[in-house]
Formats: structure tokens, sequence, C-alpha cells
């Protein structure tokens, strides 16, 4: 796990004074080791201790490092090839780096540490591109290649690791965070008022290649892009992989057992590390049954899980995690927070995540992982991704209804949408909301919207401002697919995981710990995809139901038979109406003035209404706040 940065320019447009303040700005990302490498007419120079350049390279890569694996010299970054015509910065792990390293010698291929940089740089000589879609793992990376005169950058199958970039004048800059990017100097932080409008309505903020940055742009999930260092830069991303599509024919049990084999062995090759190893651990379904899957695998093994407890008794998990810790036979961690500490905290974790994040429970896992490296543990496992793959929120209730009632099976959606409200008690009212929100074209949602008062486009936003800027209302969860479940949950992947893995990212580096997510493995997602809606969610609206057999045995009932949704939950509003003075403070602001987006008299009045309890509290007030302070934090600007 690392960080890099770098550039690739034509002639006379280099930037390379820039590097040592551009490693510095990535030190929390990689804080044991960082190198460089420049490449131009006088060939490839690498080193650690920074010197100017006699000309301007044509390339520069740069990286931190965190040692996870082969901590030893031999694992230094920039790595090259024997031959020396590729050479390569990297951000990530390969968990399978073995096997493939085995398959490597059989073909002739020596190497002179263990680590899984030469294993990618060897697999690129071997394969070239073809190599990405044998990799299971997290990674992003730029490789140059001296003899094509090219550098590369990809990035992993879901996006886990990321990588940013920006393009002007002759100029290619990319890198690990958003602050390194624009620290080459290269264009202003002018904002994307479409990408604007998703966040402010539905927290949204990663999808596909734009960000909240209209200079900045993320090469996408699954796709690598070209840069010749002797054409137009750059040419388009190319995806060099995609889930198999069709519903596969396999009995529950069996599916059950596939998906079982599937997840040990993925948690297995996770844990592969040379470093001290924990796992988050909140209390339901996916994190426990991380825990209890390491416990399986290795026995003997000390556990160290970290979990966030709230101090409100509604949504505390205490009970869960301390069920959990004492059949997994783990040492807990037990995290608290208060509101005051998040205040306290906000301008930090704004300067890691570079971007808004859409609620206080990634406050939660900041605390989470800034425990692990206080207890010494560098690595750690987490449950992200598994609600996305396995429909754990209640609106895939929803998504399943629809689908039942665009094949026609009316009795059944009945039966289902009774059974679904009793079971995960939800009134059937917000059950058919869900459904209509995936089954109403846009036109139609608009008109139903205005009578429930759930505007696309409420009165604190300034409409005109976005309008004019050709931001319009967005529905994000419509789809005409016949199977409405599997299309929602492929949407989430690709258009709603990207958000959560940001903010994983961002927390674990904040704290130098490199965080793992088992449940996204190519093998796995393309699996669980191609199985039918109803073993995903049952016919009495049981979410995760193939998932939920998958660990009978290894979780404890008790656990695998919980209804409620948690997961890392804070006590949002109670934290934000003990600030009540702190909020105020930040909507009255010179800050919050200067942001056109918002009419911030009906932003107060609204705030002012949620803290006396006449309106309902929801997420937009902590939205307005985080980008009012990140907005002046970053220096926005708005065209």
């Amino acid at each position: 796990m690392c960080g890099i940065a770098g550039f690739i320019a034509q002639p006379g447009r280099g930037r390379a004074a820039l590097s040592p303040a551009i490693l510095q700005c990535l030190h929390h990302r990689g804080p044991d080791d960082y190198g460089w490498l420049r490449f131009g007419q006088d060939g490839v120079e690498r080193g650690r201790e920074w010197k100017s350049p006699r000309q301007e390279p044509e390339v520069l890569l740069l990286h931190r490092r965190l040692s996870i694996i082969d901590t030893t010299d031999s694992g230094w970054q920039p790595m090259s090839t024997p031959d020396k015509r590729y050479h390569v910065v990297y951000n990530g792990e390969i968990y399978n780096y073995q096997e493939i390293r085995a398959e490597l010698e059989a073909l002739g291929h020596r190497f002179r540490s263990k680590s899984d940089t030469e294993v990618l740089l060897a697999a690129f000589a071997e394969w070239g591109t073809l190599a990405l879609p044998r990799f299971v793992g997290m990674f992003a990376f730029a490789l140059l290649d001296t003899k094509r005169r090219s550098v590369l950058l990809a990035r992993d199958f879901f996006g886990i690791k990321p990588l940013y970039y920006s393009c002007e004048g002759g100029l290619f800059c990319f890198g690990s965070e958003v602050k390194a990017v624009l620290a080459f100097g290269l264009t202003r932080a002018d904002v994307n008022a479409e990408r604007l409008l998703l966040y402010l309505r539905y927290g949204i903020t990663d999808v596909g290649s734009q960000t909240l940055l209209s200079c900045v742009q993320q090469l996408p999930p699954a796709h690598y892009m070209e840069l010749r260092l002797d054409g137009s830069l750059p040419e388009p991303p190319q995806c060099y992989w995609r889930r198999e599509s069709g519903e596969l024919d396999i009995s529950f049990n069996e599916a059950a057992m596939h998906v079982r084999e599937l997840f040990l062995r993925s948690v297995e090759l996770h844990l592969r590390s040379d470093v001290a190893l924990g796992s988050a651990l909140s209390g339901g379904i996916d994190s426990s049954s991380i825990v209890m899957a390491v416990r399986r695998l290795q026995p003997d093994a000390e556990i160290h899980a970290f979990s966030f407890i709230a101090e409100d008794n509604a949504i505390s998990e205490e009970r869960w995690v301390d069920l959990v810790g004492l059949a997994a036979g783990a040492k807990v961690h037990k995290v608290r927070a208060s509101a005051n500490e998040l205040a306290a905290d906000l301008d930090t974790i704004m300067h890691f995540q570079d971007e808004p994040f859409g609620g206080t429970s990634a406050y939660a896992q900041y605390r989470v992982f800034r425990a692990a490296r206080e207890s010494g543990i560098k690595v750690m496992l987490d449950g992200q991704g598994a609600d996305e793959i396995l429909g754990g929120y209640r609106h895939y209730l929803g998504a399943r209804l629809a689908s039942l009632l665009r094949q026609g099976q009316w009795a059944e959606a009945a039966r289902f949408l009774q059974r679904f409200s009793r079971s995960n008690h939800v009134p059937v009212w917000r059950g058919m909301a869900y459904c209509a929100d995936y089954l109403l074209t846009p036109e139609m949602q608009s008109v139903a919207r205005k009578v429930a008062r759930k505007d696309a486009l409420p009165e604190w936003l300034n409409r005109d401002w976005f309008a004019e800027r050709g931001a319009g209302p967005q529905y994000v969860n419509y789809t005409s697919a016949r199977n409405v479940l599997r299309e929602s949950l492929a949407r989430s992947v690709s258009d709603t995981l990207p958000s959560l893995l940001r903010y994983e990212d961002r927390n674990s580096m904040a704290s130098s710990v490199e965080s793992r997510v088992p449940f996204l493995t190519p093998e796995l997602v393309s699996f669980l995809g191609r199985l039918p809606e109803e073993y995903i969610i049952a016919a009495d609206g049981t979410t995760k139901a193939v998932f939920r057999r998958a660990m009978r045995g290894i979780v404890p009932d008790a656990v695998l038979d919980r209804r409620d949704k948690l997961g890392f939950a804070t006590p949002e509003r109670l934290w934000l109406t003990a600030l009540d003075a702190w909020v105020c403070t930040i909507l009255g602001s010179d800050a919050a003035r200067q942001v056109p987006f918002l009419n911030l008299e009906i932003a107060r009045r609204e705030w002012e209404c949620v803290r006396s309890g006449k309106l309902p509290f929801d997420f937009r007030i902590w939205r307005w706040v985080n980008l009012i302070r990140w907005a002046d934090k970053l220096g926005v600007t708005y065209n």
C-alpha cells in the first residue's frame, strides 16, 4: 500500500521542481520509504534523495511506500525489470501474487525479491495488459515502457485504490489523491456542477471518471490508459474486465456452498501479510463473517478487532460486537467518539478525504483506523462492498418487489410486500415508495415527488445556478430492466460503492493503515451477480439470503438471524443538535455566503425546524456543513 504521483510531459512542460512537495503531501500514504524516477533524453535515473535534473524529463514517477509485503529494500520503488525496459510505481496489493509468481517461474522468470511488485512487473513483461484480469487484489499503478515510449496507468476491478489525473497544455499529471494532482499547479479547483448536485441530493461523489472538480478526473475501475510520449495525450481509457452476464442454473444449497468456498478463499488470500493484521468489526453479518472466517482459517492466531460503539443505545451494536468477539476469541478494541471530537477533527478528516463525504459514519471509520494504528496494526480487513453485492440495504427490498411487478408476478409481489413489511418492520407504504423509485419514469417521479414533498430540487438549492450550468434533477434508481434487483445491484457497484471505497481508502491511509476488502474479488462478485434474485433476497424479505446460509456453522446464528441494519452508525442528529452553535456558525459564515448553490436563508430555517423537531432529520444538514468547509479549505471556484 502506497501513494503514487507523477507526470508525463511534452517538451518544455515539465514540473520536476514540485516533486519534493508532492512526495511530502502523500507522506501519510507511505511513511516507510520513498523514491523517484525520471526518464528523458539521458535515459532513466532513480533515487531517494531529490536532486534537480539537468533538463526537464519527459516522465516523472514518484512513490511513497507503506511496507506490507517484503518489507526489505528489495521491495523499494520505483522498481524496474532486469532488462531496464519496464519501470513501475504501484499502490496496492496483489493477493494471489504467489500463484502468479509460480506460473511465471515455470515460464523462465527469476525473482530477486519476495514482493508482489516484482510479480506485477514480470507479469506485465510476459502478458502485457492481459495480465490485468489475472490479478486478485487492489491496485493502481503507472508503468513506464522505455522501448515502446509509453506510460500505462491501470486501476483495479472495483476502484478500491484511487488514481486521479489532470491534463492540460501537453502536461499530464496523476496521483493517488486529488491534492497531489493539484500540487502540480496545472489548473484551478473549479467545481463540477453536475457532480455537486448529485452529492447534495444523494451523497454520491465518485461515479465513473468525473469528480467534484471539473479539472480533475479519475481512471474508472477495471480500466487502463496508455499515454504515448510521442503522440497526443492521453488515449481513451480501455476496459479490461466486465462481470459475466446471464443467470446460473444452480440450486440454493449448491450456491451457498460455492459462496462459502469463494469467501473463505478470499479471506485466506487477504490474510497474506508480513506485518500485524486486524479487522474492523461492526457486529453486523459482513464484518462478523470476516472475523469468524479468520478464526476458522487460523485457529491459533491472535485476532484484533476494532469496533465503533455509538453513545446512543438505539443504534449501539456493542452487544453484537461482544458476542462475536467472544465467539472468535478476539481481542476487541472499542472506539467511542463525541460531538465535540467530530467538530475538532472535521478539518483534519476533510484534508485526508479531499472531497466531501456523505455522513458522519465516515468519522467513525476514521477513528477506528486511528485506533488500529495506535495499537500497532498496519493491515485491516473490512466488510465494505457486501451490501452492494448482497442487497443489504432496505431500498433493495423495493428493487426486488419491482422485479416481481415488472415480470407480472402480481400475487407473489403482494405476498412479498406483506412479508418483508412484517419481518423488516417497514411500513407497507414505505416499501411501495422504495419500489416506485425503480419503476416510475423520471417524468412520473418528478410529479410524484412534488406531491410527496420530496422534490428532486428542493427549495434550499439554488435551482437557477444549477440550471445555468446544465445540471438538472437526477433520478438514480429508475431502470427499465426486467430483473430490477440484479440491475440495481450492478449499478450500486459502479455508482454507489466507489464513494464508500474512497472514504475507506482515505480514512485508512490517514493513519497509514492498509485496508483490505475480501468481499470484492472478481470471482465472488461475478458469481453472486449471476444468481437468481430470490437467492439474494428471499421470499420473506430476508436480505443476503445465500450468504447467511453460506456462513451457517461459522458465524453465530444470532448474528446471521439479525434483521436490523446499522454498520458503524453514528448518532448524527444528536451530534449536530449538540453542536448547534457550530452548525449555525458555519451556515452563517463568510465561506457559506460565497457558495452560490445554496439558498442559505432557507437552509438556516430548515436547520432550525430540524433542531426543534418540526422537520424530520436527514443527511442534507451534514452535506451543507461538510461542503461549505470543504469549498473554503480547498479554495474552490465557481464558474
